[in-house]
């Protein structure tokens, strides 16, 4: 009698032994979406997979895999492009004015910080959030400053702010 054998659907196996998976969410310490990565098997069969966090490593899911790798690539292109262009419509101002109550020697009764700076910036239809914003510290005297500021993938730029004492209409 002949013996048939079988083909069982097996997952792949891991250089170390473990089952290799395709993640299809991020998974905290363990990888980012699309990543290929090697878990334990128990923790593959119980947790990931039934849960959706990961799929197999099929030859349709590497295509899958590789499609989504572009479109992730094309947004990171186009993101780029986009904070080179806010980058050079920073540059383009000659500065910007923020005003606050000081004395009369100059030294502000509160202070400047990132918040008001973007808020200036913003006021000019430039988009900066205050994370992007990189002081030292507060400012607490009127002068005119060169802030730097990271935009994100490595872009920085500088812009000039002028902080002037806000003007109150005299008593009369």
């Amino acid at each position: 009698m002949a013996t048939r054998t079988r083909k069982r659907k097996q997952v792949l196996k891991g250089p170390h032994g473990g089952m290799a998976l395709v993640l299809a969410e991020d998974v905290t310490h363990l990888g980012k979406r699309g990543d290929l990565v090697e878990v334990k098997p128990g923790y593959g069969r119980n947790y990931l997979l039934p849960n959706g966090l990961a799929t197999v490593p099929t030859a349709h899911n590497l295509r899958l895999l590789e499609l989504y790798k572009q479109r992730i690539f094309q947004a990171h292109e186009a993101k780029l492009a986009d904070l080179k262009v806010l980058a050079e419509q920073i540059q383009r101002v000659p500065h910007i004015t923020i005003e606050a109550l000081a004395n009369e020697e100059g030294h502000l009764y509160g202070s400047v910080g990132a918040v008001e700076i973007a808020k200036s910036l913003k006021g000019k239809n430039l988009r900066v959030e205050a994370d992007m914003v990189k002081l030292d510290g507060v400012i607490k005297e009127c002068a005119l400053y060169e802030i730097p500021l990271h935009l994100g993938y490595d872009i920085e730029t500088k812009v000039k702010v002028m902080v002037v004492p806000l003007k109150t209409p005299e008593k009369k």
